[in-house]
């Protein structure tokens, strides 16, 4: 049986040193792909933009720099607030967004109960995704 953890957030935008935009954000763990978090940001009144993350990356990031190339996470503080910065990169553009520490923490204790670090193989079917990668090719 699959668990799904979920968890709506409200990121920034950082537009500049002095100037930022709210960002909706859901947040979506499920054990069927336990090494992964899917994102999804609201840009507009019916426009999102999905990412996936590995939860490892995250989960570094809430206590120290870490990622290279498209995603880079890392600790910070905003407005007297423990953020976590997550910047992206891709042909389109480059964002840089704040999401609050406390809440993404939250949300990853709550993937960690689901599926403790290091246990992910297990519920991992290799087999069924090699299936589907070999069927889509």
């Amino acid at each position: 049986m699959n668990t799904t953890v979920s968890c709506e957030l409200h990121l920034r935008l950082v537009v500049s040193s002095e100037s930022s935009l709210p960002v909706p954000a859901g947040l979506r763990y499920d054990t069927a792909d336990p090494y992964a978090v899917h994102a999804t940001f609201h840009t507009g009144a019916e426009e999102t933009v999905e990412w996936v993350f590995a939860r490892d990356l995250l989960a570094e990031g809430l206590h120290r720099p870490t990622g290279t190339g498209d995603v880079r996470v890392w600790p910070s503080r905003s407005q007297g607030q423990g953020v976590v910065c997550i910047a992206l990169s891709s042909p389109e553009g480059e964002a840089l967004l704040e999401a609050p520490a406390r809440a993404l923490e939250s949300f990853l204790k709550r993937t960690d109960a689901a599926v403790p670090p290091g246990t992910e193989h297990r519920h991992f079917d290799l087999d069924t995704e090699l299936s589907h990668i070999l069927a889509d090719s």
